[in-house]
C-alpha cells in the first residue's frame, strides 16, 4: 500500500484513507489505519515518540506503528511513502515493550528535568540578585 502525505497547519476533520497528514507546526502526523478498520492513528513527533524524514518526495516513520490498543491490533512500517507490514505480536510481548519503552521515556524526562534544574540552579548563583 502506498501513502500520500500532505503538510498541514491543521489537521482536518476529515481524515482521508492512504494520507498522512503532517503538521510540523504541532508536531504530529496522522492517518488512518493501515488496514481499514478506520480508526484515526496519531504519531506524535518527539525525542521520545516517532521521528519522520522527508526525502523531497516520500516520508518514512520511525519507529514502526503498533496499534495495540485497537482491536486490529495492526503492525507496520511506513517507509519510503509506503507500509510494510510487521509481524502480529502477542499481549506479552506488548507488554514487555511497553514497560521498557515507559522506563526509557521516564529515564529521559528524569535527565531533561535534571539538566534543567541544574541550568536554572547555575543561572541563580552566576547572576547574583541586587
Amino acid at each position: 500500500m502506498i501513502v500520500q502525505h500532505k503538510f498541514v497547519e491543521f489537521i482536518p476533520e476529515i481524515i482521508e484513507d492512504g494520507v498522512l497528514y503532517i503538521s510540523l507546526d504541532y508536531g504530529t502526523v496522522i492517518h488512518n489505519c493501515a488496514c481499514s478498520c478506520g480508526i484515526e492513528v496519531n504519531t506524535p513527533l518527539s525525542p521520545m515518540g516517532w521521528r519522520m524524514s522527508y526525502d523531497g518526495e516520500a516520508v518514512t516513520l520511525n519507529p514502526s506503528i503498533g496499534n495495540w490498543g485497537f482491536d486490529c491490533k495492526s503492525h507496520y512500517w511506513i517507509t519510503y511513502g509506503k507500509v510494510e507490514w510487521a509481524s502480529t505480536w502477542s499481549d506479552e510481548r506488548i507488554r514487555k515493550i511497553r514497560k521498557i519503552e515507559d522506563d526509557e521515556r521516564d529515564k529521559f524526562y528524569e535527565i531533561e528535568n535534571d539538566s534543567f534544574k541544574s541550568c536554572r540552579y547555575s543561572r541563580r548563583f552566576t547572576h547574583p540578585r541586587t
